[in-house]
């Protein structure tokens, strides 16, 4: 069974029909399960209501949640030993973390290139 976790970044590029974002769903449809944090439907929701674009998030239905009970402090030192990230950057390669301790099991998907230097850094697989 393969599995991914999504970054808000891709969702945001299908959302908007960003260039490649076509590519990008055929990627995440390869999948057998998505999964990502809550937060991703707050910056996706921010996203769409900053541009004025209506949408029902449908895609949203797609993605299997995180959602941890417990502080991340182990996950989010870890991911900031391998590279300095923004908050919402760390917070999903720290729930990625949480997910698979093993980031070799789980691919992370995401097309912001400095959080993919971070996951590629934890060994995470990058299959974008």
């Amino acid at each position: 069974m393969s599995s991914a976790y999504v970054d808000s970044s891709c969702v945001v590029a299908i959302a908007f029909e960003e260039p490649g974002f076509a590519d990008l769903v055929q990627y995440l449809e390869s999948y057998d399960e998505l999964f990502s944090s809550a937060l991703l439907e707050a910056e996706l929701r921010a996203a769409l209501v900053r541009e004025g674009v209506a949408s029902d998030a449908q895609m949203l239905h797609a993605i299997s949640w995180v959602l941890p009970q417990r502080l991340l402090s182990t996950e989010i030192t870890r991911v900031l030993a391998a590279g300095y990230l923004r908050g919402a950057d760390l917070w999903h390669l720290a729930c990625a973390l949480f997910l698979a301790q093993t980031p070799r099991d789980l691919d992370f998907a995401t097309v912001d290139r400095r959080q993919e230097k971070v996951a590629r850094a934890l060994g995470f697989g990058i299959g974008l």
